[in-house]
Order: C-alpha cells, then structure tokens, then sequence
C-alpha cells in the first residue's frame, strides 16, 4: 500500500511519494470529471461521463478524451463577465490569440440557411409629388398594433403599423369578400352592436367556428405553396365536421381527446390558440371594437335612452368585449378621469409610455397632505431632525428644509432610525456624512435624557440592537476624511461623557480620588458565575496559563456577541486602536477630529488595566501621540480665542497628556512604560518647571497641560516613581507653593482662568501628598533592607526621597491654608476656593500620619506642632458659625438620604459605563460645588491624624460629633433602605462612606476619653453596622477597622449594661401568647428548666470579645483584599499595583453576614458530602462557634432588629436550619438549643409570621424545597424527636405555604410523622395558619386520610398533624359546594368510608370536629350533635335512617 503524505514532509518526499505512485501505474482515488457549461447546452453534457485512462507517462499530461475535431454546432451565448479578467496581465502573441479565436472554419459556417421569400409581397413606395420622399413620423400613426411576441421598440412598432395600414389600402383578391370593410364616419346603432356582442360571447363559450386560418396545422414541413394549401384544406374539413355536430357532441368529444392527450400537450395546444396567422386579424377586430365604444360614446350623447341601455349592457358583460389589458386600459383611463384633478398635471394620449398611467410613481408629484396626530393606541415612528431633535407627528415644516426626503410617511418631516441606517450606507459622501452627523445628535441629546419622556424605550440600546457599533467601525474604514471625521463625532458621542470626566477631575484631589472604580460592565448572573468558576480554575492554574484561558475566551466568542455586553471589548476586537493609530498618524485629521480620538482612546483606557495594556502594546499608538501631541519643542502659533489651531500636530495637548496619566492609572508597569521607554520624565520636566504663561499656546490650553501633568506625576509618585525627578525639581516646586496663596484674591473674579489654576495648584498639592506618602515609606524599607539576607531575596529599595526633604512644604502648605479659611465665610469666594482647601487638609493628614512613623522627627517637637495646629487653625475653625452651615448640608447633598439623586439616567446602557453626570448635575450634588463632603471628610481625616498623635486632644474634639447636622445626617443615612449599587453610584458612595468611616473612628477614641459620650454611642454602633454591610470592594482595610473597633465594642452597645436584658424578660412576660418555651424540663438540652431571653442576651453581652475573635476569623478570605486594600489606605506606595479599584459586584459583606459561621460550615458539609466524603475535620471549638453566631445574632434581633430588617424572615430560617443539617448531635448542645429556641420564638411572632414568604427566591439558596427535603431527611435520622428541631419541620407546612412541602412529609417522608411529637402547648405557632382556607388539593386530602385510617397519623405521635388532618379530612367530606364530578364523588366515598370505619374514636373524630382547641387534649373540640345539614348530607350518602337527634354518644 502507497504512504501517504503526513504533516512535516518535505517538497522531496512530496516528488518521491508522487514518483512511486506513477510507477505502481495505480488508478488515483479521485477521477476527474469535465463538466459540461450550462452556455453550450446539451452539446457538452456527457464530456465526461467516461472514465479517464490510467496515466502512461512519467510526466503529467492533461489530455481531453472524446473532444471532436470539428465542434459541434453551437448556439452562440453570452460571454462569461469576469470582475477579476481585467486585472489579469496576459503576456500572449496576437497571432496566438487569433488562432484561438479562430480554430476551425466550421464553428463560423455552419448550418447557413436561406429565408423563404416567395410568398412575400412586395410593395412598392408611394408616388408622391415631392422631390425627395416624405419624411416619416411616428406621431402621424393613430392605431398602433400589439407586438406579436416579446417587447418591441417603439420605432419597430410604428414601422409595423405603417405597414399594417399600407396593406389596408392594397385592394383584396378576385372572388372574396371584405367583411371587415367599414365607414369610419358611420356609426351604427346601439342596439345593434349590443347585438353583436352578445352573439360573440356565446360563440366563446364554445369556441368559435369562424376562423378563417388554422392555429395547431400550419403545413411548415411541406413547402411553401403546398403546405399552406394542405393546411388549409385540413382545417376546412374540421370546420365542415364541426358544423355538422351539435354543442353537447362537441363538448363530448372535447373531453374524449382531453382525456386522451398528455396534459404538458393540452396546455402547448392551448397556449397556441393566441399565436399564428389569426393574431394580427383579431388584434384589428378588438381595435374596431374599441373604436366602436368611442364612438358609441360620442354618439349617444344626442340619445339619452340608448346611452341608458348601452351603459347596462356594458356594465353587465364587462368581460365579453375586453380582454384583461384592455380592461386595464379602460379601468385606467377611467382613474384618470376620476383622479385627474389630484395629479398636478394630466397625461396626455400623445406621450411616451403614458398608455399605462402609474399612480403609485405620480403620488410623488402630488402635494403632500398636512400631517396629523393618530389616534391610536399603537406608537407612531420616531423621527428626527437634522439637528437630532425629535419632531413632533402633527407639526408641518416647509419641503425646502430637506425633512421629506424618504419613502414611509411621506407627509411627516424627519428621518426615522432606520432611514439614517440606511442613508449612512449610501454611495454619496454627502449622505454618509448627513446621516452619520444626524445619528451623533441623536445619540448625544439621548444621554442628555431629551426624549426620556417622548420615546418608547430606550434610542441608545435599539441603535446598539441594531448594529450601530459596527456601522460606526465600518465608517471609520471609509477612504473619505468627511466621513471619517464623522464616523469619530458619532463614536465620541456614544462612548464619551465629557461631564462624566470633568467630576472625575474634580474628585482627583480629593482623599483616594485618584483611586477610581473600572469602567467594566456589569454582566448577569449566568455569566457572574462563570467568571467565579473560572476564578476558582485559575487559582488552579499559573499566571501565564490563567492569563491565555482568558484571552482565549474573549476571542473565541464574536464580536457582536461581546459588544453585546461590553461595547468596549467589542471595540477592541474590531482592531479599533489600530484604525485611530492610522487616522492620527496617517491622514492627520483637523484638530477637532484629533481631540474627539484623544477622548476616545481615554474613555477605552478606563476600562481595565487589561485594556490600558493593550493601548500600550498597539503599535506605534503610543509613540505617535507621544510624538505629536506631546512634543517639548514646536512652533509658537497663536491661536485666537476661543478658536481651535489649523492643525495641533506637533503641538502640545492637554488631552494627551490626560491620556497617559489615565493609562498610567492602569497599574505601575504602565505607569513605568511610559516613564521610561516614551520619555515621558523629559515631558513632565518641561510643563512643570515653565510657567503656562511662557508656554507658546493659548493660556487656557498652557493651564490644563501643565495641570494635567501634575496630575500624571502624581500618579506615578503614588506607585513611589518619578521622585528622582522630585529632586531635580524641588526648587521649583518650592517657589511655587509659596505662589499659591495669590489664587485667594484672583478668586474673587471667579474667572474660567482662576477656576483653572485653581485646579493646577490643587493638582500640584496631591503631588506633594504622594510625594510625602513615598518618603514616609524610606525609613521602613531602609531597615527591611538592613535586616534581610542573601535567603530573602531581593529587596524593593528605598525611594530616593527622605523625610527632611519633603517637610519643609508644611509651614508653606499650612499658611497657604490658613488664608484660603479665612474666606470661608464668603459663600462664592469659598466655592471657588473649596477644592485647593480640600488638597491642603489631606496634605496635612497625611503628612501627620507618616510624621509619627520616622525615627528622625522628634516626639515632642510633633507634639507641639500638633496642639498649635489644633487652638491656632482647627479649634477656630470648627467654632465659626460658617462650619455649621457646612455641617448642615450634609444632607441635602448625600447620596444615602436623597435615593433619587443616584438614579441612573434614563438612557444608560448596561455595555457602556456611565457615572451618570450627562447633562450636569445641581450644585448640591455630592460633588457639586455646594457640597461640603471633599472638605469635611478631610476635615475628618487631618482630626484623626491628630488625635492619633496626640491622645490628650481628643475631647477638643468632641463638639465635632456633637454637631447636630451631623447627627441628623448619620441618624437619615443608616435608617434609610440600602442603596442600589450600580457605576453611577459606586464611586459617590465610596466617597461618603470615607465621611462616616472618619467619624466613626472619632467615636472610637472618644469612647475611652469622655466620658459623657455614651449619649451618641448607640446611634454611632447603629451607623458602624449598617457601613460595615455597605462599604465596597476596595475598603475591605475599612472594615477591617469597624470589626476591630466599633462594631464589637460594648461600651457602644449600652444596652447591655443599663437594664436591656431585663427590659427583654418584661417584653416576653407582656408577650405571652408569642413566644412559647421549647424545653421540656429533663431534656438533655435544658441548661435551667426555663432560661429567659435576658439571662441568654447577659451572657451574649459579656462574651462579645469571643464573638468577636469569631467572626474576624471567618473573614480569612478577604486577607488577600485586606492587604491590598491596606496598603492604599496607609500610603504604602511601594506596594501598590494599581489605581484602579476591584470590579464591583456587591458590598464586601453580604447583608446576612452575622449568619455567616452558620453558611460556611453548612457549605463545608454539603461540599464534602457532593464529593462523597465523610466530614471528619469539623474545628474542635465547633460548638463554640455556633454558639457564639447565635448569641450574636440574638443580640442583634433583640436590640438592634432594624439592622436586620434587610434581611427576609425565610432567609433567617433557612439559616437556622443549616444548624441542623450540621453534625448529627449538635443542635443537642445545650447552648446552642438554648439560642437556637430563643431566635424561634422572636421568628414565630405574628408580625415575622405575616411576612414569611418561603416561595420568593433566597439568596445563596437554590431552592428552599431541597433545603426542606435535606431537613425532612435529617430529621428522620438524627432528631431523637426533638420539639425544637420539629418545630422547623412543621413550620413550612403552614396552609398558604407551596403544597409540595406537605405532600412530602405525608408522601415519601411519612415517617417523619412517628417523630413530629411537638406537644400543642409547646407549638408557638397559630394552628389557624394551618387550618386556613381548607385544603383544595385532592391528592393531599386522600393522604390526610390514608394516614389517619391506616394508624400512620396518631395523636399521641403528631399531635399538631393530627389535628391538622382531622380538620381538613372533615371540612372535606361534608363540604358541598358544587365542583367537579371527581371531587364529588371522592366526597362520598370518603364519607361514606367514614361511617364505616373500625375505629370509633377517629370516627368520632372526623365526623364530629368542629374548632381547633391548644387547650384540649386533642387539639380540637368536637360537636355533641351533628348539624341538621351535615346530618342531612350524611343520611344521603349513607342511606340510613338518623334520629335528628343523633349525638357523639349514639356513635
């Protein structure tokens, strides 16, 4: 057998293996097969049909088998088009190409045939006395004839008509008539041609037999004179033999042939009735027989009465006359008499092709009707104009404006979305652009929310739905620059929201501003679970393997599909970042389309730092913009105000800028790239040491690049980079501070110039901050790197900035600061001047808390800085009745107390992030420039600082939390629902937890210095709870703090030490009736024979520093989350990774995080027992863990129950089972029984009760039926019939609950009804919500009763099930309200198998139930006499004979 070629062979072993097979002389596994083409017709079919001889020769041969020497006669086709033919380049000889052409004679002679023209007649040309002949000209031509087959050319059919009419004139032949001779100026009667017409539609019924020529036989094959003559004798025989037969003969023998004639053969026949001889004479007589109508028109117009009954008879037998396109000519003529005044001009008989009148293209001539509203329920076509605004349906605008240009609705002004689609794609520039510059209006005045409240829907997410993305992505391919720059303009408007990033600059000074969220969308829980399973395989994984399966993954779905939920990530897919590489590198758009890409590339950067990295590695992106638009030396060009440069490449731009410092928020290698590989120091250089006044651009522009690149050195500064740079600098930056202070009475102008330099100084503080954060960081790793060793590794070295030399900016940095207070009390002068506060605060904040951290400053020396700082600046300040104001608007611009104001807008999309600012927002926003959010929360910051240096400072400070503003904010904020978590509210809330975080760390220190807080400490406890279930990824180091602190500290929790126990006991002695004791004395879980709730929330009290240690150690999961997390918050700057936030999903804490010990050890069961494990490795303090979550949560139902309120009642239940469903014994425990009955009876009140809902999903519960069913099954097992562990099997059971849950119990877990021994006096639930409304489920009744009959359902085993059963069983069987015959008949013999039972007792009971009792020892009290009704309906279906007497003891 021959080898086959395999994957790595050479050419060599190509040729050889092809060798061998030649000499083997093996037939090929393939044959060819010359295919005919379909031009030659069936002269090529069968060419290869055979099979082709083996090969005989070493070489290849191409040999063509059966082809004739002479071709066959071909018909000539077409020539095969080719697009590609005129590309080819052909290098043949001439010669060479007429030969192939020209092969053999026969293919251009070949079967010549010569016309027959002997029986032609020939005419002769008029004589006329003209000299030359007469010009011929088809307007003198009145009756035309149809063409005989086929279309025609006008002139053919003129020249056929003339000679139609020459023939006319040409007398007829000896011996026969002209019938068909008429007098045009004659017309006869009416009645007469009435007559006429009718006898020809009875000859059509038949079939006429006045046909002068014949149409099947027309004697072709026999001559010329001889075939027509036998033709023609052979039809005058069959004329002969059809007139001698009668109509019913005919009909007969019409069907014979019919019947005998193939079907394909009928039909050609028929189809030759209108073709041959005859055709020209009965077109002559339908023409005449129009004439005739016209003139019988014009002629009866003098004769009323005969115009009366020609109009019947025509209007009767319209068919008989006319054929279908005669009819539609007369139908048409008469529309146009109808519709004639409408059109804006008449056709006239004399026109081109105006035979056949097309209404349809002549509406386009009419004027258009006025528009109006419709009224209707269903929505009318959204149309827009050309500035992108919505037009209304009823408003008319003028034609000229251009608004009329389409098809559909052609009255109404405007285009709708789906003209512009389709204009966009038009082979004229001008409408490519039109179209693309209206959609941009459209999509910008739909983020603006302009027709929120006009439009169905949503225009942004139809336009997405519709592929507008990639219809962008197609324009940018164009080869026009127009519709490029358009194509960049609609892009701009979709992606960008300039206002967006204007609050996104206003927030980079502020505490962690330039810490920002990613701009990823948020993705459904399908896909939420997928990313946790791949998360969960990648920590499986290594680094490299982690990071191509995620790349994979993105590029194997397609781009529409990851548009779909990320537009960003679609774009990218689209290779976009290389097509804006080319636009600014290539064709160097004008400044505008420059400047629109710059905002682009910087909305696609904030994405991810996945994605800022693939902006780094696009090729030449980087270095282009770097190179253009970032240059350190250009050509001064003046630009006049307001305007825009000519061309800004190779000039400075502050938006380039901007991008690097937000790809350089990416992460500290990018940061690091840019540095050093694009050069970016020499830049920085450049624009930060020249004033932006020297700088050759426009003083504006100079402001924000010099603005912008304080801002990007901070960011690097912020990694611990760039400050070597610091060094070179620092003069400069020691000149400048100083400067600042001039800015407090430029302020005064509220200019846009000092609004801008306000921004650069402020930018220029938070460098300084970072700066002072790096080198607060050199002592510790200059000591690290003292201590280590060679085994250590290596080491991150110290950053080359000390303290000494960042210190001397305080003194600057606090005078500037004391000036710009002093205006505090100017409303508008302190709006303008609030951000450069802001920036100096966190710098003095962050400078004290590095400042008691270095082992050169001196202790007393801080100190002593600190007290002047506080009685000289922060003590005054605090005191002025302007704070108070500050304190006051707490409210009004919060996120938490105003929920409306962080609704997202009306027109957002889940695949384009949005903060939601489009359209701007009011001044008393959270970062409106009325908030006081940015400088109290730095306020807090700089207090914290202090106090943490200086502890004997702190009561100085008390006043702080005795604000009332602060306390009616705080008091609003935690009482109010938990926010919606979305992008455009994430990163506000963000900020105004940082406010509260800082008090309530002020609250912890005061709790040990002063002693009349207590006063604050339950509101401040309610506060740091409600946080610590609020705060977001990012501040896990937050929450960290508020578990050590706040939310375990007893002394906020006053409850326990001033009579809250007690206040418990008395509420449940008030309450009776709600809670029930579920220990019975002797039980093996009883620690006293009755322990009360204050005894339990005693003991919870006292060992909160164990509850404590708890829950600190289930948090282990968040260690990696911590110390990131940690690291920012302290300023370690050597350690950071990145300026961008983890994605946010949730809070860091679920909202039942106190249930949490209990989930994860019922999670470590089930995921051992789902891998067929046995649990062996419970922790040895397992009893204490329960306990201590029990306690806890105890604690908090008892004395912070709204903390609670978010969570469901059946989601605390569902909790509280996994007790039982962990370990087999240890619900047995006496504490946790204990805790575990005490939770109960505050779940079983009325008011929890009421708001159980087992049927609504849970959260991290699938099902609450298979959590059922795992309980129904442990307790089978291990529940020693345990009240308290019955209880949580009987509670689901309740009537309105799903009756999937009873059927199980009475189904396949009924022997869980031996155990379910919960006595009626224990039971601390109402029996009515099991009796109530009686059961309607037929199969659960006949289970009722199937228990009871059989002995399975007992009173002493069950008693609440058994009086459950009896009550439904009994409400069943004398229930008759009309029903089904099934029910019905199940009623009876249910009945009737009553009467007949054994057992007197349950007997008595089923027929003698009446109201449940808990105080009787059965459950229920019983009828002394049956009713006379129920007696009634008894007796029928018994059939036996009662006394109406009957009582229980005649039974």
């Amino acid at each position: 057998m021959l080898p086959r070629p395999k994957p790595g062979e050479s050419e060599a072993d190509l040729l050889r293996f092809q060798n061998q097979f030649l000499a083997s002389k093996a037939s090929p596994a393939v044959k060819i097969v010359k295919k005919a083409e379909k031009r030659r017709g069936n002269g090529g079919a069968g060419a290869g049909d055979e099979e082709r001889l083996p090969l005989q020769h070493d070489r290849d041969v191409v040999s063509l088998d059966d082809f004739p020497d002479v071709p066959p006669s071909l018909t000539p086709g077409p020539p095969k088009k080719s697009k590609f033919r005129s590309t080819h380049v052909h290098f043949e000889d001439p010669e060479e190409q007429l030969d192939h052409g020209d092969q053999h004679i026969t293919a251009v002679l070949s079967k010549i045939i010569e016309h027959d023209t002997s029986t032609r007649s020939i005419t002769l040309p008029f004589s006329t006395g003209d000299p030359f002949p007469r010009v011929f000209h088809r307007s003198e031509i009145i009756t035309e004839p149809k063409p005989e087959a086929g279309r025609k050319s006008i002139f053919s059919q003129k020249i056929a008509a003339k000679r139609a009419a020459e023939v006319a004139q040409v007398p007829p032949p000896a011996g026969q008539k002209n019938t068909e001779q008429t007098i045009p100026d004659a017309a006869p009667p009416p009645m007469a041609l009435e007559t006429e017409l009718l006898r020809t539609e009875k000859e059509k019924s038949v079939g006429t037999l006045h046909v002068q020529c014949p149409r099947i036989v027309t004697g072709e094959g026999l001559g010329n004179l001889v075939g027509e003559q036998e033709a023609q004798k052979i039809h005058e025989e069959n004329l002969e033999r059809l007139q001698s037969m009668s109509k019913e003969e005919i009909l007969e023998e019409q069907k014979r042939v019919l019947a005998q004639l193939d079907p394909s053969l009928v039909t050609f026949l028929k189809s030759r009735g209108g073709i041959g001889t005859n055709q020209k004479g009965e077109e002559k007589m339908e023409l005449e027989k129009l004439e005739k109508l016209g003139n019988l028109e014009l002629w009866s117009k003098s004769q009323p009465e005969a115009e009366e009954t020609t109009e019947v008879s025509f209007l009767q037998e319209p068919a008989v006359e006319l054929e279908p396109e005669d009819s539609e000519r007369t139908e048409v003529m008469t529309r146009m008499d109808n519709d004639g005044h409408d059109l804006p001009l008449k056709p006239k008989k004399e026109w081109l092709h105006m035979d056949n009148v097309e209404f349809g293209k002549l509406e386009w001539m009419k004027d258009l009707p006025l528009p109006q509203q419709k009224k209707t329920r269903k929505g009318m076509q959204a149309r827009f104009s050309l500035k992108g605004e919505l037009i209304s349906p009823d408003k008319d605008f003028p034609t000229y404006l251009g608004l009329h240009h389409h098809g559909e609705e052609a009255e109404r002004a405007g285009y709708s979305l789906q003209e512009l689609f389709h204009l966009s794609r038009s082979q004229v520039i001008q409408q490519r652009t039109l179209a693309l510059h209206v959609l941009g209006h459209v999509v910008q005045k739909a983020k603006a929310g302009e027709f929120a409240s006009l439009l169905k829907g949503s225009v942004l997410r139809v336009l997405l739905d519709a592929g507008f993305l990639f219809l962008l992505r197609f324009s940018l391919d164009d080869t026009v620059d127009n519709v490029i720059a358009a194509a960049v303009h609609t892009l701009h408007a979709l992606l960008v929201s300039p206002d967006d990033e204007e609050y996104l600059d206003k927030t980079f000074s502020w505490y962690q501003g330039m810490v920002v969220y990613p701009f990823i969308p948020n993705k459904g829980d399908e896909e939420v679970e997928e990313e946790d399973e791949q998360e969960d395989d990648d920590n499986r994984q290594t680094p490299m393997e982690n990071k191509s399966g995620k790349k994979s993954k993105d590029e194997n779905k397609p781009d529409p599909e990851v548009a779909q939920y990320d537009v960003i990530k679609g774009l990218l897919k689209t290779k976009i970042l290389h097509r804006l590489r080319y636009i600014l590198e290539v064709l160097q758009p004008v400044p505008l389309v420059v400047l629109e890409i710059l905002d682009v590339l910087i909305r696609i950067a904030r994405h991810s730092a996945e994605v800022c990295s693939q902006v780094l590695d696009c090729p030449r992106l980087i270095e282009t913009v770097v190179r253009k638009f970032i240059p350190t030396q250009w050509d001064p060009r003046v630009a006049e105000p307001g305007q825009l440069f000519a061309n800004i490449h190779g000039i400075p731009c502050a938006k380039a800028m901007k991008l690097m410092r937000v790809l350089a928020s990416g992460g500290r290698n990018a940061a690091a790239r840019l540095l050093n590989k694009y050069e970016m120091k020499t830049r920085l250089s450049r624009f930060v040491a020249e004033d932006p006044e020297d700088l050759s651009l426009r003083r504006e522009e100079a402001i924000r690049l010099s603005t912008e690149a304080f801002r990007l050195w901070a960011v690097a500064a912020g990694y611990g980079q760039a400050c070597d740079l610091y060094r070179d600098l620092y003069p400069v930056l020691l000149k400048m501070i100083p400067s600042l202070s001039h800015l407090v009475k430029s302020s005064e102008e509220n200019s846009s110039i000092c609004n801008l330099s306000v921004e650069r100084a402020t930018a220029m503080v938070t460098l300084l901050s970072q700066i002072t954060q790096t080198a607060g960081c050199r002592a510790e790793l200059q000591a690290q790197l003292i201590r280590s060793g060679p085994e250590d590794g290596d080491q991150i070295p110290p950053p080359p900035v000390s303290w000494s030399q960042v210190s001397g900016f305080r003194t600057l940095i606090e005078t500037n600061l004391k000036k710009c207070l002093k205006e505090i009390s100017e409303l508008d002068t302190w709006q303008a001047l609030q951000p450069l506060a802001t920036a100096y605060v966190v710098y003095l904040g962050l400078y004290y808390n590095n400042c008691s951290e270095q082992p050169s400053v001196n202790v007393v020396d801080c100190l002593e800085e600190v007290e002047r700082l506080t009685f000289e600046v922060m003590l005054p300040l605090l005191n002025q009745p302007a704070m108070q104001t500050q304190w006051e608007m707490l409210r009004p611009c919060s996120i938490l107390c105003n929920p409306l104001s962080r609704s997202p807008v009306p027109e957002s999309v889940h695949s384009i992030v949005s903060l939601g600012c489009t359209g701007g927002k009011p001044p008393t926003y959270l970062v409106g420039s009325k908030s006081p959010f940015a400088f109290l929360t730095s306020l807090l910051v700089l207090v914290n600082s202090i106090t943490h240096i200086h502890k004997g400072l702190i009561g100085e400070y008390v006043c702080v939390l005795r604000t009332k503003g602060l306390k009616d904010y705080l008091l609003q904020s935690w009482t109010i629902g938990p926010p919606s978590i979305s992008h455009s509210s994430v990163w506000l809330l963000r900020h105004e937890y940082h406010l509260q975080y800082f008090v309530l760390a002020l609250a912890r220190k005061m709790v040990d210095a002063c002693p009349d807080y207590g006063e604050h400490s339950s509101l401040h406890h309610c506060v740091a709870m409600v946080l610590l279930s609020r705060l977001l990824p990012g501040s896990e180091c937050l929450a960290h703090e508020l578990l050590l602190g706040l939310v375990f500290n007893p002394k906020l929790i006053p409850e326990g030490q001033a009579g809250g126990p007690e206040a418990a006991d008395f509420s449940d002695i008030l309450h009776l009736g709600s809670r029930t004791k579920l220990t019975q004395p002797g039980s093996v879980a009883s620690i006293s024979p009755h322990p009360s709730r204050g005894d339990l929330l005693k003991e919870a009290y006292q060992h909160l520093p164990f509850i404590q240690g708890c829950y600190l150690s289930h948090f282990v999961y968040l260690e990696r989350a911590l110390a990131r997390s940690r690291d920012a918050y302290q300023g370690r700057t050597h350690l950071i990774q990145s300026m961008l936030l983890p994605v946010v999903r949730g809070p860091i804490l679920p909202s039942d995080w106190p249930f949490l010990p209990l989930i994860s050890l019922y999670n470590k069961v089930t995921g051992a027992e789902t891998k067929w494990a046995v649990v062996n490795s419970f922790p040895v303090d397992l009893v204490n863990i329960v306990t201590q979550s029990l306690q806890w949560i105890l604690l908090l139902e008892t004395w912070r129950a709204r903390i609670l309120q978010g969570i469901s009642a059946a989601a605390k239940l569902s909790r509280l089972m996994c007790i039982f469903l962990t370990g087999s014994d240890l619900f047995l425990e006496s504490a946790v029984h204990c805790y575990t009955a005490a939770l109960l009876s505050l779940y079983c009140s009325n008011k929890v009760l009421d708001s159980l809902k087992l049927d609504a999903p849970l959260p991290g519960l699938a099902s609450f039926y298979d959590l059922y069913i795992n309980l129904l099954e442990q307790f089978e097992g291990v529940s020693f019939g345990d009240p308290l562990f019955g209880v949580f099997v009987l509670l689901p059971l309740q009537r309105r609950f799903n009756v999937q849950l009873r059927m199980a119990v009475f189904g396949e877990h009924v022997s869980t009804l031996r155990a379910l021994g919960v006595p009626l006096q224990q039971f601390p639930i109402p029996l009515e919500l099991y009796l109530s409304p009686p059961e309607d489920n037929l199969k659960l009744v006949k289970l009722y009763f199937q228990t009871l009959v059989t002995g399975v359902l007992r009173q002493n085993w069950c008693p609440v099930l058994y009086v459950v059963a009896v009550a439904h069983v009994n409400s069943f069987i004398f229930s008759q309200e009309s029903t089904t015959q099934e029910i019905d008949v199940s009623r009876k013999t249910m009945l009737h198998k009553t009467w007949l039972l054994a057992d007197e007792v349950l007997k008595s009971h089923l027929l003698y139930y009446k109201l449940p009792n808990k105080d009787s020892p059965i459950g229920f009290d019983l009828y002394e006499q049956l009713p006379p009704i129920r007696l009634k309906y008894l007796h029928m279906v018994t059939k036996k004979e009662h006394k109406e007497g009957t009582s229980l003891s005649d039974l």
